[in-house]
């Protein structure tokens, strides 16, 4: 089965460019886009993560992003899905603006690694983004399947365990007519894998994400994941605003 990718902005974070870029980019003010991606093929309707409930839509963060912010129900649209028509939400992982759509999901499975469960419910005091609330629904609704390791979910959609920014952190694989897609389970840009040259100078192959479970661990995933795909998605690199299909 061959899929096609379809990153959707919905929602944005103005902040620190260190925030993305660990040891690099500091005081220097950067706009990130969030995505929810539409798998489409197959016969489930399929997104990764669901971005942001109340999206602030402007125009100078539009420019700064150089595409459209859409609502969740706004960006299903172009598409013609509604949230009752997903079948499948899978997560990179359980920050909260990765899951903030997640309640309108009625009708979905959401895959999600355990660890990021424990997370929401039991966050460790530096990481102030999980919030158990937009979880509540979906887990009392029993929607929830909990993995431990790496899972095909369908037929070329596959799960793997990359805790790069948080310990339950999943990049998704995804087949395509172009060839193998990963979406990263980690915060990153297109500058995190494919460094500057000041920074290759240092003999870094990869930035860490600006916040992660551990630089070094952290370093080394990043090197792997380049290695697990044809395509490597960076989870908010603000060029996929403009494109309705990637690669």
């Amino acid at each position: 089965m061959k899929y096609t990718v379809h990153p959707i902005c919905m929602g944005t974070k103005v902040f620190d460019k260190g925030m993305m870029t660990y040891q690099q980019g500091y005081g220097t003010p950067y706009t990130i886009p969030i995505y929810t991606w539409y798998i489409e093929g197959g016969d489930k309707k399929i997104l990764v993560d669901t971005g942001e409930m109340q999206p602030i839509v402007s125009e100078e963060r539009e420019k700064a992003i150089g595409g459209k912010i859409y609502t969740f129900e706004e960006g299903l649209a172009k598409y013609g899905l509604t949230p009752e028509d997903i079948d499948i939400v899978i997560h990179t992982h359980l920050h909260n603006d990765h899951c903030e759509n997640d309640y309108k999901c009625v009708n979905a499975k959401v895959y999600v690694h355990e660890q990021e469960l424990e997370s929401v419910y039991n966050p460790h005091p530096l990481d102030f983004r999980y919030l158990e609330d937009y979880v509540d629904d979906i887990r009392d609704n029993g929607q929830i399947v909990a993995v431990n390791q790496d899972t095909e979910v369908v037929p070329g959609i596959t799960m793997i365990h990359t805790p790069a920014h948080t310990p339950g952190g999943m990049s998704v694989k995804v087949e395509t007519d172009k060839g193998s897609v990963l979406i990263c389970g980690f915060c990153t840009i297109l500058e995190n894998l494919d460094p500057p040259k000041e920074v290759r100078a240092m003999e870094m192959e990869v930035i860490p994400p600006g916040t992660n479970t551990g630089p070094y661990e952290a370093y080394d995933i990043l090197v792997k994941a380049k290695t697990l795909a044809d395509h490597v998605l960076p989870l908010h690199e603000p060029k996929w605003a403009s494109m309705d299909t990637v690669p």
